[in-house]
């Protein structure tokens, strides 16, 4: 499947790893930065939503072509096979086709909300976000906008951490699952944001620290393409040996044009 991510907001927050105990799936443990755990509240808009059928062959999904989302996330390696990647603890979209879709395809705790995402005339981005459906309040408004000064994140450096990661994990019926996602280098830029609301963090059992300012950051536009999911296996033991004292392998950053 293929995707263009716009206005894309990384807001994040060094949290204590003990917060996360107990809530991953089996086979996952907490990727730390600076021996802190990271929990990011991410809003975006997506665009140019098609699935590749076969070849150069593409498909716009009816019903799921443009529509804002916004997801609560964390950073996390598998034990199995050593690869580091993204964990969503919740996904809110204002399309309910995709909503529908990414639950039954992709296993991901999404929830239908309605959501706006406007870019003003001075470039900042003023999104909303209000939960249709649950029982846990999920709201969040927010004010954003970069500062114009574009970099790519350096090898070892936070955004780097936070940012360029190729692939998110999932579980289904005690199966941990995993699916690639490429991209280019996230073109990020230092970002102020007014967050008028924030209940996603709280709906999902998380109280952010209050004296903490969160690490932002804005995209404007990256394409995106993700693969169907596939169950995380451990590597073979030649291959792991391979890795020597590397540290978690990442997933495959391959770009396709």
């Amino acid at each position: 499947m293929a995707q263009r991510w716009n206005d894309l907001l990384f807001a994040h927050w060094p949290v204590p790893a003990r917060w996360l105990d107990g809530r991953l799936p089996a086979g996952l443990e907490v990727d730390l930065y600076d021996g802190s755990a990271w929990l990011g509240v991410v809003p975006f808009s997506m665009d140019r939503v098609r699935s590749r059928l076969w070849g150069n062959l593409a498909l716009g999904v009816p019903g799921a072509k443009a529509f804002p989302e916004l997801n609560l996330r964390t950073y996390v390696r598998s034990r199995r096979s050593g690869l580091a990647g993204v964990y969503f603890f919740s996904l809110d979209a204002g399309s309910l086709f995709a909503v529908l879709g990414a639950r039954t395809l992709f296993h991901l705790p999404y929830f239908w909300a309605h959501m706006q995402a406007v870019r003003a005339a001075d470039n900042s981005v003023l999104y909303r976000s209000s939960r249709v459906f649950g029982r846990q309040r999920a709201a969040f408004e927010a004010r954003y906008r970069g500062s114009g000064l574009l970099k790519l994140s350096s090898p070892g450096s936070v955004e780097a951490f936070l940012t360029e990661r190729y692939c998110l994990f999932t579980e289904s019926r005690g199966r941990l699952l995993v699916g690639d996602i490429h991209h280019a280098p996230w073109p990020l830029e230092p970002a102020e944001a007014e967050i008028l609301r924030n209940e996603v963090p709280e709906a999902n059992g998380f109280v952010l620290p209050r004296n903490t300012a969160p690490l932002l950051h804005v995209s404007r536009e990256l394409e995106v393409f993700i693969w169907p999911l596939r169950e995380d296996r451990a590597r073979m033991s030649r291959e792991a040996a391979s890795w020597g004292d590397r540290g978690p392998r990442a997933c495959d950053s391959v770009v396709l044009l």
